[in-house]
């Protein structure tokens, strides 16, 4: 049986651990970087010859995509990045940068490049939104304030923009942790979301990737083990999937 977990209980179980200071997102990085290698091999791209794009949003779900782009470069990957948030995860793009990875653009025009650089890449990382955006609620000055997974503005954009090119059976699209756009909680999808071939989910399964439409967007999903498992234990899990 597959249990289904929220965001809000994934996030309670990692909380000791980032107390801790176990390094939680260097595992998650490696476990999407194996599985992105994994994908060139069925490709039959060589590490070498391979390129990589990075969609890379604002929070750590960018930062995991970085950190993966940073160990797929220092392979012999050529790795693009396409800052498509407010912001980024500047250790993952120090690292990403050190390792011979390169910026494409950022904004609008990181949404026009990516578009460029997709003709020709063989995987496409979305790293955009991770279990950060969804429906969950939670607490603002003691009110209850809705979020929601919707892509606004360039990552909304871009991810528009690729739908076709990642149509094409000669690339593969990776999602972390959940495709962008699909609720983490519910698998409702708002707007644009970017069909994954693979998505790459972190401590425990998500139980908007086994919900419809959401598991219809997330194709086959992989589970890093990240030392979650007897934190959730004796969590009561939001679904229950017989696999």
């Amino acid at each position: 049986m597959i249990r289904g977990y929220s965001a809000g209980q994934v996030r309670a179980a990692e909380a000791p651990h980032v107390a801790a200071g176990e390094p939680l997102m260097a595992f998650a990085a490696a476990g999407l970087a194996a599985t992105i290698r994994e994908e060139l091999s069925a490709l039959r791209v060589p590490l070498m010859a391979a390129e990589v794009l990075l969609l890379v949003g604002s929070g750590n779900n960018g930062g995991d995509a970085l950190f993966a782009g940073a160990e797929l470069s220092a392979s012999g990957c050529s790795v693009s990045i396409a800052e498509l948030g407010s912001r980024v995860h500047e250790p993952g793009l120090r690292a990403a940068l050190d390792a011979g990875a390169c910026v494409i653009g950022t904004g609008a025009e990181g949404v026009a490049k990516a578009v460029d650089v997709a003709a020709h890449t063989d995987v496409i990382v979305d790293g955009i939104l991770g279990t950060g955006a969804g429906t969950s609620s939670t607490r603002s000055e003691g009110q209850e304030a809705p979020r929601t997974s919707a892509l606004r503005g360039p990552a909304r954009d871009a991810v528009a923009a690729l739908i076709p090119l990642a149509a094409s059976p000669r690339r593969r699209v990776v999602a972390v942790d959940v495709p962008s756009g699909v609720d983490p909680d519910t698998g409702e999808v708002h707007g644009e979301v970017l069909p994954a071939d693979v998505t790459v989910t972190f401590g425990a399964y998500k139980a908007g990737l086994l919900r419809p439409p959401g598991s219809g967007y997330a194709g086959r999903i992989t589970l890093v083990d990240i030392g979650l498992g007897p934190d959730l234990e004796n969590v009561e899990p939001l679904l229950t999937v017989v696999d």
